[in-house]
């Protein structure tokens, strides 16, 4: 039997690859980005190049992490910062509720950070009677509706105009044909004066900064540097994979980031901030930075799928996968989603639960084509999809099928004792249901190629 979690899969799914106005909406926004990088992305003098030396990069840090992080804490702590190690998602938000409750808060402001959609955050704070508020225009708008993000860039990707103008004017009142300019109007009408009223702050980092002991953030709207300063606590969680040796690596991996997710030469507000010093007039009183484990350090034991502790959360993958470009961001059910969520959340999730997202690829090969820090995304697909097997987290029917087809397809007796039509007859038989509705099955010749060779050349 299908675990939950694939048989919810294969039901979205289903469904929303069949549902003409989401497939309008998300291609029709997708090929916007691509047209945007594909413009940007000749500005790179040696694209090739600029990846291939992240890769080294990012290959070197996977096999130094247990330098890199401590020096990261070391250089944070002696600027009067503190850290915090999660091992999951729990101890996680358990830290991070000490700090909220020790400081009495009840309002927290939040730029765009998918960690802190992996601990299912806001759930937990609203839960403790903390008001939890999104900053950032997408995740503002996902969080109005109650949904997850739909993409790790553009979290309301799958939303048109329209329905944007619709959602503000159902909780505020605005023209329900409202343009994006009085839409992003109101958005920051009502935000700001969130800032100035929360008792904490709450962000992600793009990357950690081991020789500065600095969180590196990047974004498009300001809404991080606001969240950063005006609340009188910081928090910062990060994945601790984000890490890279020196400022100077920023040089690389900004430009490699802001091109291959949004088409642009670099966003619009790139900030490195560490905790506030004595000479310094603004900033948070006190900041926090929370490495996260939660499942990374299993993913770090892989040798040959560790390759996805790579990913700069670009996107590039997503808006390149045929798969997503049908199913949607929704269907995976996971935070990160896309192929490069295939790849890693089996192994921070949990393989049994997961395994089937290693399968929901056509393995064309265009997410590792696009990546910009040369992940072989397709190629660590497979290798998941082995690891299941090795691991005997299949079905008995499936091992079956294999065990008869391995024993057919190795005998060419065997193949050629049954005719084109009883082929065809077992294939619509036992594959129909498997195949999809919307496909029709391949038709076998009445004769192996074995045969018709025999018959031409006797």
């Amino acid at each position: 039997m299908p675990s939950t979690q694939e048989a919810t899969f294969l039901k979205d799914s289903a469904e929303k690859a069949f549902e003409p106005r989401h497939r309008q909406i998300i291609n029709y926004n997708i090929d916007k980005y691509d047209t945007a990088v594909q413009a940007g992305l000749p500005r790179f003098q040696h694209l090739e190049n600029a990846k291939r030396k992240a890769h080294i990069i990012k290959w070197r840090v996977m096999e130094n992490l247990d330098k890199l992080l401590p020096e990261f804490e070391s250089n944070f702590l002696r600027k009067g910062g503190k850290v915090i190690w999660a091992n999951d998602a729990e101890e996680a938000r358990q830290e991070i509720w000490k700090i909220i409750e020790h400081a009495d808060a009840r309002t927290v402001v939040k730029s765009k950070s998918m960690t802190t959609e992996e601990i299912e955050l806001n759930e937990f704070l609203e839960g403790k009677g903390v008001k939890t508020v999104e900053t950032d225009l997408g995740e503002y708008i996902v969080q109005l509706l109650g949904q997850k993000p739909y993409h790790i860039v553009t979290p309301a990707m799958h939303l048109s105009l329209a329905d944007i103008a619709a959602l503000f004017h159902q909780h505020f009142g605005t023209s329900p044909d409202a343009t994006a300019e009085e839409l992003t109007l109101k958005a920051r009408e009502l935000l700001r004066d969130q800032y100035t009223a929360a008792d904490v702050g709450i962000t992600g980092g793009n990357f950690l900064i081991a020789d500065t002991g600095s969180v590196a953030i990047t974004e498009n709207e300001g809404n991080a540097r606001l969240t950063t300063t005006f609340p009188k606590i910081h928090i910062a969680i990060v994945g601790i994979e984000k890490i890279v040796p020196s400022l100077g690596d920023l040089d690389l991996f900004w430009p490699l980031l802001s091109t291959h997710g949004t088409g642009q030469r670099l966003t619009v507000y790139n900030s490195i901030i560490g905790p506030k010093q004595d000479h310094e007039t603004d900033g948070p009183e006190e900041m926090y930075v929370v490495l996260l484990d939660n499942g990374r350090t299993d993913l770090l034991a892989q040798k040959d799928q560790r390759q996805g502790l790579y990913c700069i959360r670009c996107g590039a993958c997503l808006n390149a996968c045929p798969i997503y470009k049908n199913i949607g961001g929704h269907t995976y059910n996971t935070t990160y989603s896309g192929p490069i969520g295939s790849l890693i959340t089996p192994h921070l999730q949990g393989m049994e639960e997961f395994k089937h997202l290693s399968y929901a690829s056509s393995l064309c090969g265009k997410c590792s084509e696009v990546c910009p820090v040369k992940i072989d995304i397709h190629k660590m697909l497979l290798l998941n999809r082995r690891d299941a097997v090795n691991n005997k987290i299949v079905t008995q029917t499936e091992k079956l099928v294999w065990k008869g087809f391995t024993f057919a397809i190795t005998r060419r007796r065997v193949i050629d004792f049954f005719g084109g039509k009883l082929k065809n007859f077992l294939l619509k038989g036992l594959f129909r249901k498997a195949w999809g509705k919307h496909r029709n099955l391949p038709q076998i010749a009445q004769k192996s190629f074995s045969q018709q060779w025999k018959e031409q050349h006797k």
